[in-house]
């Protein structure tokens, strides 16, 4: 079966901001964090984390009261951004000619319906329940998102979920592409949504000491990436989501084509579960280039993993510098997550959309909170401390989990 092109001519997520997907992009643009102070009213101690939310997100009103009661926030989240990436990819909702039988979903999540899990555990040990709500079980299973997805587009393929910590997402857009590329569907919905905010997730995270600290004063600029004296990772909660679809299908219906995805490499480093290694992130660095048929000169942006934790940041930089040699110094590299915080299992999809932007826009979204603070054991690529115009052809976007997983995206821009 030959390989196909795969366009992406859908793309869509909810912002910590609040806008539409150019609103996100000009404050990335701008260095402007989504960051801000979460205090909860949580017994015996109130979470008080740096945090990341949607305070604008509705879900009765984008989805409906009767669909958005059948999920847990992460699902509502998952669907919203679906929706909003069928819209702009101008599919109709409901199918009108097309055979959908081949088109299907997948989708990343760290933790799927943790909350709906955690409100069951409130209301038996707290409140004294006997009971849960029926529908306990639909809220909380981890393929919900794909399946409500699957359901209410009529996608008739393949419908999966990935869990792999914090390359959930990337993954999943991975394997949606090579479904696409080989032809066995037309088109894949495909991104992650996580929500964090559990009080037992963010305690867990705490207790790990790689999470920020921060007050009402210092949650904007909590997360610094690369920098001396950065503190750790911030968590988020969001989805995003892209259409990929053949690319002959997609010039055939007249689809506006936001850019091409290339190539996909994954591997393991199999030697720690939260130590990264840079061999393993090397391996799948090659893997994808080698998979996109592209040279480490081609590439013009390095969306990066990047943390902001002590061990992850330079072991990132250290595989850049080992695939990239010589030219690592010119090569522009940024880590987003500095303003829109670390979604886990949404990160890598919220990062594709990221990186498809840039390409699109020709215009590269900084590292914020990094300005004269570089870590010298994080020097030695191009970091893009302020938003800069460039022209670029070829990205790469970086996700790196614990456990080892590493994935690896490649992105074309679509040249007039």
């Amino acid at each position: 079966m030959s390989q196909r092109r795969v366009a992406i001519t859908g793309l869509g997520l909810v912002s910590p901001y609040g806008g539409d997907l150019a609103n996100f992009f000009a404050r990335l643009s701008a260095g402007e964090s989504a960051i801000r102070y979460l205090l909860t009213d949580d017994l015996p101690r109130p979470l008080s984390i740096p945090f990341v939310s949607c305070p604008d997100f509705d879900p009765d009103a984008v989805l409906g009261k009767p669909l958005a009661s059948m999920m847990d926030r992460f699902a509502q989240l998952g669907m919203a951004a679906a929706f909003g990436a069928w819209d702009d990819a101008g599919l109709p909702r409901k199918a009108e000619g097309d055979s959908r039988d081949s088109w299907g979903v997948s989708w990343g999540t760290a933790l799927g319906g943790t909350l709906a899990y955690e409100k069951g555990y409130r209301e038996l040990w707290q409140k004294g329940r006997e009971r849960l709500s029926p529908l306990a079980v639909v809220l909380g299973m981890n393929n919900a998102a794909n399946a409500h997805i699957s359901i209410q587009l009529g996608l008739g393929g393949i419908s999966m979920s990935h869990t792999v910590a914090c390359a959930s997402s990337a993954i999943a857009i991975g394997e949606a592409f090579r479904r696409v590329r080989s032809g066995e569907a037309t088109i894949m919905v495909t991104g992650g949504s996580d929500v964090p905010q559990a009080y037992g997730v963010a305690r867990a995270w705490e207790a790990l000491r790689v999470m920020a600290p921060g007050d009402a004063d210092t949650s904007p600029f909590a997360c610094r990436p690369f920098a001396t004296d950065r503190r750790g990772l911030v968590l988020g909660e969001g989805g995003a989501a892209l259409i990929l679809e053949d690319w002959e299908h997609a010039v055939a219906r007249g689809a506006r084509i936001h850019g091409e995805m290339l190539g996909y490499g994954t591997s393991c480093d199999h030697s720690h579960l939260v130590r990264p290694e840079v061999e393993g992130q090397v391996r799948a660095l090659n893997l994808t280039l080698a998979d996109a048929g592209l040279t480490p000169d081609e590439i013009d942006y390095i969306n990066a993993h990047g943390t902001a934790t002590a061990e992850g940041d330079p072991v990132e930089v250290g595989a850049l510098k080992a695939v990239f040699g010589e030219r690592a110094g010119q090569l522009p590299v940024s880590a987003t997550k500095s303003m829109h915080g670390h979604l886990l299992g949404a990160a890598g999809a919220i990062e594709a959309i990221t990186t498809v932007l840039a390409l699109r826009e020709q215009y590269i979204p900084p590292t914020a909170n990094l300005l004269d603070n570089l870590d010298p054991a994080c020097a030695g690529v191009n970091h893009v401390t302020t938003g800069r115009r460039q022209t670029l052809r070829t990205a790469l976007s970086n996700s790196f989990a614990f456990g080892g997983s590493n994935a690896v995206l490649a992105f074309r821009a679509i040249t007039p």
